[in-house]
């Protein structure tokens, strides 16, 4: 009498586990890539003894020792600022900019940025590094 086998064992690999990790592993380095902003303009920050990082991504005023204004990495005359982040930022449900300036900047440089955002109602952020 011959037996038939009805589990047949199949030598196949099921890739389906190892997709879903690898889509984990992609969604979380994209999420920890885009937390990081750094800008490829070189200003020293001055220092402070607490930091505080936002999770959201703001439009970023960079302003030099020079006195060269910078938004987002492009560079801007300082009379295009204020409609530039007027621009930007209106219709943001918590508009919200960043000022990273050097710590040999003008200090009325730094004050002007600060005008827009008073004048504005936009939050503002002023960019620091973290002593030890």
């Amino acid at each position: 009498m011959e037996l038939k086998r009805r589990n047949r064992i199949s030598a196949e690999f099921s890739m389906a586990s190892m997709t879903d990790i690898i889509f984990l592993l992609l969604i979380f380095f994209m999420i920890t890539s885009s937390a990081i902003a750094q800008s490829s303009i070189e200003v020293q920050l001055p220092e402070a003894s607490t930091q505080n990082t936002s999770a959201q991504d703001p439009t970023t005023v960079t302003i030099t020792e020079s006195g060269a204004y910078y938004v987002n990495d492009q560079v801007i005359k300082k009379e295009e600022l204020e409609l530039l982040l007027v621009n930007s930022l209106n219709g943001q449900a918590n508009p919200t900019f960043t000022i990273r300036a050097d710590q040999n900047t003008k200090h009325g440089d730094v004050v002007f940025a600060m005008e827009i955002a008073e004048k504005h109602k936009f939050n503002l952020a002023i960019a620091t590094l973290q002593t030890e």
